[in-house]
């Protein structure tokens, strides 16, 4: 989940708290306190130029995005030619990227954790009304078509009181499960019966997938969730409010078999009679979604590392239980947490992942190629938290991978960077045969390439950004600790054509302010340098003169 849910909390109060893997990290914000006085200096300078530059064109109005898109189309299908992708009904690759937020489905009441649509706006609660305000998703989805997103993760909670990552008393509705006792929970509410759904929460994930598919948005159906059952070593633990908890259902189930007041084992195949639980609420969003064409199923979100046989278990049961369907959709998993490791992933039987960033596979700054195993999610929850920005978006897209982005919906222009970076590839993933396009960072000097050789090659020039010894950008100075020599520079690339034919047409794309500029024709045949005509970092698409 959102490791740094904490630094949304307390951004602003100078002290952020953050996670980077399973070392917690202490990371001050304020300029003024880190020491830094030139590299705050440096900073502010960046952040005026990046600005300065952002005014020549609107935050939503990037030259190569298309005007119009119809619903999505599907089920999506791993690609055959290519299956680092999806591919839709008519055979086309689809790039998914996106911004999705803890609270897309449910109210989570105080609504504490999502900032604004754009500057000076409040986001309306992302919820069921239950907090002071009525939910407004539609504009939710304007905020992603605006942006040309096209792909979100639908939260999905599983307790109805209390959050790992804080003390507060907070309500989350609806949820699966009818609370209609006899007698009351610990929350001071009626317990639940766990044979009796709810179907207020699947008429309104069926509206939610509904408006989406019609904004031209894939979702990502989260069905069970990690940080709904133990405290994560964070501030609150959920699991007093969660339907399992010996003292909430009437049922007579108790997952916390250990007693230890965590419910981490209900994600584990140790209790045959919870299982046939969770295998009738899956069976019944199935066949709630199962005839919608923008779907694709998510098992948990960060699990507990003991849970991966259960979430295999889960994957092949949908996989059986759609097969004799109409449609089959997708199924995924995401890293578990905390400790999870990537080789789990990679060996189960989900069509899609989603794995965190290692030492050996550091998808945060240098992402590895994406090998078409399994089509892979990049998403910024399970490597940053709160986190990533314009660079990580369009290293991660060079590579092969679904750039997706964890996102509190508030202002720092690093966050706005990053939502239209995930645009602006997504206009390239259209414009391109993405089919062909594989990566081939060797083709490149900056390492960072999507080639169909001979025929096309997008290629990413990034600058260097300061470590300050964490790998994280931080959020008080907006992520412009950048080394200013290199971005008063403009940046040039080597392209290897040797095994190419003919003349290729040259387009650069300013990644900070959404402008195309037509480059010189260049003949193929050997090595050529490119140089950018602006400053900063740079896109460079070299097409095959027809």
């Amino acid at each position: 989940m959102a490791n740094e849910i904490p630094a949304c909390k307390n951004a602003g109060r100078g002290e952020v708290s953050c996670r980077k893997g399973s070392t917690d990290l202490k990371l001050v914000t304020k300029a003024s306190a880190i020491g830094l006085p030139l590299a705050a200096t440096a900073a502010a300078a960046v952040v005026s130029l990046d600005k300065a530059r952002e005014a020549k064109s609107a935050d939503a109005a990037f030259a190569s995005a298309p005007e119009t898109r119809g619903p999505a189309t599907g089920p999506l299908r791993v690609h055959p030619e290519n299956p680092r992708y999806f591919m839709d009904e008519s055979g086309k690759a689809i790039l998914l990227t996106g911004s999705h937020v803890w609270n897309n489905l449910q109210s989570i009441d105080p609504n504490r954790y999502t900032g604004g649509f754009d500057e000076g706006q409040e986001i309306p609660p992302m919820g069921t009304g239950t907090s002071d305000a009525e939910v407004d998703f539609d504009a939710y989805l304007r905020f992603l078509r605006e942006r040309n997103h096209n792909f979100i993760r639908l939260w999905a909670w599983e307790q109805a009181t209390w959050l790992p990552f804080t003390a507060e008393k907070v309500r989350i509705d609806p949820i699966p499960f009818l609370r209609i006792g006899p007698g009351k929970a610990v929350d001071g509410d009626l317990k639940f019966d766990l044979t009796r759904l709810n179907q207020e929460y699947f008429d309104l994930l069926r509206d939610r997938v509904g408006a989406a598919r019609d904004e031209g948005v894939y979702v990502s159906v989260m069905l069970f969730q990690g940080w709904s059952l133990d405290s994560k070593n964070d501030l609150g633990n959920p699991w007093p409010g969660h339907p399992f908890h010996r003292d909430n259902n009437i049922n007579g189930i108790d997952a916390d078999r250990d007693g230890d007041d965590q419910g981490t084992e209900l994600h584990t195949l140790g209790d045959p009679a919870i299982t046939a639980l969770q295998e009738a609420y899956v069976r019944k969003a199935v066949d709630t979604l199962n005839d919608m064409d923008n779907v694709l199923w998510e098992i948990s979100n960060e699990s507990s590392k003991t849970s991966i046989q259960w979430q295999y278990h889960m994957v092949n049961f949908i996989k059986d239980y759609e097969s004799g369907k109409p449609h089959q959709h997708p199924v995924g998993i995401t890293v578990c947490f905390p400790d999870g490791d990537n080789l789990s992933l990679a060996e189960s039987p989900a069509d899609w992942i989603s794995p965190n960033s290692t030492e050996e596979e550091d998808y945060r700054d240098n992402p590895p190629a994406a090998d078409g195993t399994k089509i892979i999610i990049a998403d910024t929850d399970h490597l940053f938290g709160v986190g990533g920005d314009k660079a990580w978006v369009w290293k991660t897209f060079t590579r092969g991978l679904n750039p997706v982005f964890m996102d509190p919906l508030d202002h720092p222009p690093v966050r706005r960077q990053a939502r239209r970076a995930m645009g602006h590839v997504l206009s390239y993933a259209s414009r391109m045969n993405l089919a062909a396009m594989t990566p081939r960072g060797e083709l490149v000097s900056s390492g960072f390439c999507l080639a169909s050789p001979g025929e096309e090659y997008l290629v990413y020039v990034p600058v260097k950004v300061f470590d300050l010894g964490s790998g994280l950008i931080l959020s008080r100075v907006e992520g412009k600790l950048t080394n200013i020599s290199n971005r008063l520079l403009k940046r040039s690339v080597t392209v290897d054509l040797s095994e190419a034919s003919g003349r290729f047409l040259v387009e650069w794309f300013d990644p900070s302010t959404g402008e195309t500029t037509r480059g010189e024709t260049v003949e193929s045949g050997s090595s050529r340098t490119l140089k950018a005509p602006f400053l900063g970092d740079a896109v460079v698409y070299l097409q095959k003169e027809a």
